[in-house]
């Protein structure tokens, strides 16, 4: 699932790819799947779209927007978005298609569940709509809005002080485009375990967890991502976390303990029973 540094070179890569372009192919909902989220019926986006030109991309959270006109496409993080050059061999399954004047495509397939959204500007309604909002409304993560006041503010919030470290920093919409997959190494850095109480951290931790936060995120950036996610190009990205499924039972690289799994609120974390405390 794309996050923040993910959503953000996708974005950038869209706008180098096909910014400019006009679109004369639409097709959604090809193959059926059925947790494939549309914003109203998928047979109404051609009318949409046809004829019109990309005027760029940009990312909230975790989530890929693409600017038309007047008409945005947004993509939720459980949606693959890919690049195919004039000429090449389409996959034969996805769940949306957008083509090109030159004869070059995206391709959008979904993996367990993603949103495929298509609407007017000031027209979006539905399940998503508070889910976008707030993604576009709050400072992004790596921009300079996110700073340490704006953290501070949110982590005194007296609400979020009965709150785990995991659910403050990936649930609610705290900070979007900040979820599962890349707290871990965050908290890991952080040297905090993922179900310590907000209540319980003195104030210099707070002001650290801050700049774990930025400087892993960073990080995920400037590597171009995740190993485990790939970009527009299909390309994984150069970040290694140091926790996730593939290191789970290896030995910290700080301190040789066991690397742990458990589920906790909905999802699996991984930690340091030593280091994180």
């Amino acid at each position: 699932m794309i996050e923040a540094p993910e959503a953000l070179c996708l974005a950038e890569q869209l706008n180098e790819t096909i910014k400019g372009k006009v679109i004369t192919d639409v097709i959604a909902g090809y193959t059926p799947h059925k947790f494939t989220f549309f914003h109203g019926d998928p047979e109404a986006y051609p009318a949409r779209l046809l004829g019109k030109t990309v005027d760029g991309a940009c990312a909230y959270g975790g989530m890929v927007q693409v600017n038309a006109g007047d008409t945005r496409m947004v993509f939720s993080d459980g949606a693959n978005l890919r690049y195919y050059a004039p000429e090449t061999n389409l996959p034969n399954k996805h769940q949306f298609l957008l083509g090109f004047e030159d004869q070059s495509c995206i391709i959008v397939s979904v993996r367990m569940y993603g949103a495929v959204l298509c609407f007017e500007e000031g027209d979006f309604e539905g399940n998503f709509k508070e889910y976008y909002t707030c993604a576009r409304n709050k400072p992004q993560v790596l921009s300079d809005a996110f700073d340490k006041d704006y953290f501070m503010g949110l982590i005194n919030d007296e609400p979020v002080q009965k709150k785990s470290a995991k659910a403050f920093l990936a649930t609610d919409q705290m900070i979007p485009g900040l979820g599962n997959g890349v707290l871990q190494d965050i908290l890991y850095i952080a040297k905090i375990h993922p179900k310590t109480k907000i209540a319980s951290l003195p104030a210099e931790k707070r002001e650290e967890l801050f700049y774990c936060v930025k400087k892993v995120m960073r990080e995920m950036y400037q590597q171009r991502g995740r190993n485990s996610e790939k970009d527009l190009f299909d390309n994984k990205g150069g970040y290694i976390p140091y926790l996730s499924k593939d290191t789970m039972g290896t030995r910290c690289v700080r301190c040789g303990d066991l690397i742990l799994k458990e589920n906790y609120l909905g999802g699996s974390i991984y930690y340091c029973n030593t280091c994180q405390v």
